[in-house]
């Protein structure tokens, strides 16, 4: 009796919800009581799920759009923003709401359309957008009331709007792309930021590039679009307040326009110089960084430490194939010598990877493992090919007969793969996962990058910095030892297998005996910390919990 009368209450409170929304809406001036949701993520490589609980952070990044929509929104709405990689979700408070927006991307579909399910259960008036149903529109079917397709810079203000009067469209798509110098500053102070690793800064939208498997252009187009200076000189100000120090600048390709970004970049080191460097940034960008002397050290000397790179292949043939002309261009040498061009300059380079393009046979998988080994790169994602809708890959796949038609399929991937079967594709990938991420092969190239030479000539603006503000320099040391003791402490408390515990005290004492500083000491604790992430991942992989790596 008494759960029937818990769900009498619940029944009860929905249909009031209801009706108070009902007699909202139209009125030409109604306030709307706003939520926005960020699904939680799976466990994934991007997001650093094992390292989180080691430094006391709940996620690794915000999602940019978040705080963007909420400063889009008029300010007579009330808007709340909600993460669940940072907080669980409230039902009943979301029952209260007017509208309950989700965002997501490809990975993150599936919680979508489990808490859109729920919201539709409780009478929510709900609307979607982001990455996921801009490219598949239909994959809610009815548990959306609205969708936005691709940018939402003027839809969303336009839907609230018509929401006020009552006649608001079932879909929203811009006409053009967002004008980016008109872009107001994200609402950070309504994400609890305290709660994020690093905070996300979105200078730039498109790709000059075509890529067959990419969605970036289908999305934000061809044409690179930047915010001015001002803007984003606002926006660090806005972090800043919020005490943040390290941002991820979530440009699809920071360098897309190269005369554009340098002159931002000019700003951004005049910026830090006169806040004696408040920040530490790393970005995305094209191998063919390497072509750009000057690029690759207004990067360095704006404090951008490292850059995330599609490399994708080693197999050139593959590269052809997928119209990846940037990493083939021999203007700079091989890929392998751009790589190490970008080292020199200063700049990690971490990457993306792939296997399962039709130019690839069981070779690839050694052949990936070696490139990586010779490249000295330490964290690189790989993935299997995943055939994203209204990419021109899906286009050619589904005329060839060769996609996987299920959402989430055994094998980890849509794409039926030319010169592999299936099992020889997933198997052969959960292989260099494991070779990859085998404690000896992973601090090889660790140590090969860092203590060999590779990463070296170029020096961070905040390194300059330090040199001419001697005082400064030893502050902050001081202030990393005490960090690396308090990290160390908790790394080798969390991590319970004895073998990566020696693992790391080893690795560890070698960098301590070749005499580097404190902040070098903090940032190789980090590196055996993503090691244990890596680690985990790779445990599961092997246990079968293979899921799509898109």
């Amino acid at each position: 009796m008494r759960e029937l009368a818990m769900h009498a209450e619940v029944a009860l409170a929905t249909e009031e919800a209801r009706d108070t929304r009902r007699r909202s809406r139209g009125s030409g001036d109604a306030v709307a009581r706003i939520a926005l949701i960020n699904p939680r993520f799976d466990v994934s490589f991007w997001g650093h799920d094992h390292v989180m609980p080691i430094v006391g952070k709940r996620a690794n990044t915000p999602v940019a759009a978040l705080p963007l929509l909420a400063a889009l929104t008029p300010h007579a709405h009330v808007v709340t923003l909600i993460d669940e990689n940072v907080e669980p979700l409230d039902y009943a408070a979301l029952a209260g709401m007017d509208i309950v927006g989700v965002t997501g991307m490809s990975v993150q579909r599936a919680r979508m359309k489990e808490i859109l399910r729920e919201l539709k259960q409780r009478g929510c008036f709900t609307v979607v957008g982001g990455p996921w149903v801009t490219v598949q529109e239909d994959y809610f079917g009815e548990l959306a009331d609205v969708i936005f397709v691709g940018e939402a810079e003027d839809t969303w203000p336009a839907f609230l709007e018509d929401w006020q009067v009552g006649q608001w469209k079932r879909r929203y798509e811009q006409p053009t792309k967002s004008d980016m110098t008109r872009v107001p500053t994200p609402r950070f102070e309504l994400l609890k930021m305290d709660a994020y690793l690093y905070a996300s800064l979105q200078i730039s939208r498109g790709c000059p590039f075509t890529c067959e498997f990419c969605d970036i252009i289908v999305t934000f187009g061809r044409l690179p679009r930047l915010k001015t200076s001002a803007q984003v000189l606002a926006e660090l100000d806005s972090l800043r307040r919020l005490h943040v120090h390290q941002v991820f600048i979530v440009d699809d390709n920071f360098i897309g326009n190269k005369q554009a970004i340098k002159g931002v970049l000019r700003d951004v080191i005049q910026y830090q110089e006169h806040h004696g460097y408040p920040f530490t940034f790393f970005t995305e960008a094209t191998l063919d960084l390497a072509e750009d002397d000057e690029l690759m050290r207004l990067m360095t000397d704006a404090n951008i430490e490292a850059v995330f790179i599609g490399i994708e292949t080693p197999n050139e043939a593959a590269l052809k194939e997928t119209k990846k002309y940037q990493n083939v261009r021999p203007v700079k040498g091989s890929m392998l010598e751009r790589i190490q061009r970008i080292q020199r300059a200063g700049l990690e380079v971490t990457c993306g990877m792939i296997v399962g393009f039709d130019h690839d046979d069981a070779t690839i998988f050694h052949a990936q493992r070696q490139f990586l080994a010779d490249g000295h790169i330490p964290h690189a994602m790989l993935g299997m090919l995943y055939a994203i809708p209204k990419t021109p890959l899906h286009a050619r796949l589904t005329n060839e007969g060769r996609l996987d038609p299920a959402d989430e399929s055994e094998f980890g991937t849509n794409v039926i793969p030319l010169n592999l079967s299936r099992s020889q594709l997933r198997d052969g990938y959960i292989g260099v996962m494991h070779a990859l991420y085998e404690a000896p092969a992973y601090f090889e190239r660790v140590e090969a990058l860092y203590f060999g030479g590779y990463l070296g000539e170029g020096q961070l603006g905040s390194e300059k910095y330090g040199k001419r503000h001697p005082w400064v320099r030893v502050k902050e040391e001081v202030t990393q030892a005490l960090v690396a003791v308090v990290f160390a402490c908790r790394l080798f408390r969390h991590v319970k297998e004895k073998g990566l515990r020696r693992e790391y005290g080893q690795r560890l004492w070698r960098a301590l005996t070749a005499g580097v500083p404190p902040s070098f000491i903090t940032g190789y604790l980090y590196t055996c910390a993503l090691h244990f992430h890596y680690y985990m991942l790779v445990q599961g992989l092997r246990e079968g919990r293979l899921v799509s790596t898109l």
